[in-house]
């Protein structure tokens, strides 16, 4: 085990996905690039183009998030997904051809995993099969999520206590938003196109549980989720989103800040370090783009490293569009996350393409309809193909910060932006001239053409 980045690769057959043995120094022209790509097309896989996870072997893991049905072989009807068994099947392929690691889109989150109270209240089946599918294919495994405002059931902050400044016959009425200064931005839950409650700052008014009691509640989840688990599931997302969109404060208002208190994200870790003391544990958020909110991530993890809280990752979740970030300001943005001296994982890659989406890098799953409205933006496969390739320019570039890149899922069909088209493959998994855009930033070569 090692705290700087992905090290058990064993469970890869051998390969070494950590170490990095070259650097390519890529200045590819990539509107020249792109103009390529379209004329070529992107049909049907190349007999001598490499998988994702081959090109970048060098470099960092290649992951993917992925859903029930994947996780299953199943039909089923999770996660907002409703695909026939035919394109399950080629779900399947194509991540075990792709990708060498693997998150599950919701069957670890709070509202999924224990949705009824107390030790008997656990549904480990889908959360298994996620397991299952994953050392079957000797692939990564990567747990999401344990701590987070969205997708947690009001049972788990109910109590006695009446909340601050109410009395008992007066039940207060749900917080606003505000992003004036000196206050917290409470956002609406992001649930990644599952089911499920998110019970963010204003979703529950009645009498709460108190300090002693969340966390003990807290304590028994991610002992039991994280034990059962132990050794198999080899990184965490320990909290997820606790920082603020807008505001002078670093935390976003919620229960789990309100009740316990801002130690409630050193205590999630230590309570997971305490259930397996060989597991990564990352921070997990979005818009770290956002120059401003970057700032509060790392005033937050400073803060935290003082405390000796076992934070051993960054989880940048990088939903983004084919608007920006540009190369330059992603190159940036790597550039002082890596003033932590922490790894670097891009948790949950997706570049939208929708007109709706152009001017927002959240992912606060209230705003998602809009942000997937209006059509695709003009020419949207060169300019997908674009976005992706000044990301992965700038990922290669910090290749010794960045240990793992996953997109979060396997094609447009299976996005919870699925208007926005903003994966590599369609929905009928077929590779678009953005996933050769991928692997040119890899290997500094002109695709072949097809």
């Amino acid at each position: 085990m090692s705290y700087c980045g992905f090290s058990d690769t064993k469970a890869l057959s051998g390969v070494n996905r950590v170490m990095k043995t070259k650097r390519l120094n890529l200045r590819p022209h990539t509107a020249l690039l792109t103009t390529m790509l379209l004329a070529t097309g992107a049909a049907a896989h190349s007999a001598d183009t490499p998988t994702l996870k081959d090109a970048y072997k060098d470099h960092f893991f290649v992951g993917v998030a992925i859903n029930r049905t994947i996780a299953t072989g199943t039909a089923v009807r999770a996660d907002n997904v409703n695909r026939t068994l035919e394109l399950v099947d080629k779900d399947i392929a194509l991540v075990k051809e792709q990708f060498s690691q693997i998150s599950p889109e919701n069957d670890l989150k709070w509202a999924l995993i224990h949705p009824r109270e107390g030790a008997d209240g656990y549904n480990f089946g889908p959360a298994d099969a996620f397991v299952s599918f994953g050392l079957r294919n000797q692939m990564y495994l990567v747990g999401h999520t344990l701590v987070w405002h969205g997708q947690t059931p009001n049972r788990v902050f109910r109590g006695t206590n009446v909340p601050p400044g109410m009395t008992n016959a007066a039940a207060p009425a749900p917080a606003g938003t505000t992003d004036a200064a000196g206050t917290n931005a409470p956002g609406g839950a992001r649930f990644g196109r599952g089911p499920g409650g998110g019970f963010g700052r204003g979703g529950f008014s009645g009498p709460r549980a108190s300090r002693e009691e969340l966390l003990q509640r807290m304590r028994d989840h991610i002992h039991t989720v994280v034990g059962r688990y132990k050794g198999k599931i080899k990184a965490w997302d320990v909290v997820n989103e606790a920082i603020a969109d807008g505001g002078t404060n670093i935390l976003r208002n919620s229960l789990w800040l309100e009740i316990i208190g801002p130690d409630f994200i050193a205590k999630a870790f230590e309570y997971a370090h305490e259930a397996d003391p060989d597991a990564i544990l990352r921070y997990n958020d979005y818009s770290l783009e956002n120059p401003a909110k970057r700032r509060k991530l790392i005033t937050l993890i400073k803060s935290l490293q003082e405390q000796h809280v076992p934070v051993m990752a960054i989880g940048s979740q990088t939903h983004v569009s084919v608007s920006s970030p540009s190369f330059e300001a992603e190159d940036q943005a790597l550039t002082e996350l890596e003033s932590l001296g922490l790894p670097i994982h891009i948790t949950e890659l997706d570049v939208n393409s929708a007109q709706g989406g152009q001017r927002n890098t959240g992912a606060d799953v209230a705003n998602n309809a809009a942000t997937t409205q209006g059509g695709l933006v003009d020419d949207a496969n060169r300019r997908l193909a674009d976005a992706y390739a000044s990301l992965f320019r700038a990922f290669v570039k910090h290749d010794k910060s960045v240990k793992g890149v996953t997109f979060w899922g396997a094609n447009d069909g299976v996005s919870w932006r699925a208007q926005g088209r903003p994966l590599l493959f369609d929905g009928n998994d077929q590779p678009k001239p953005a996933f050769d855009a991928v692997i040119h930033a890899a290997t500094g070569e002109r695709p072949s053409p097809r």
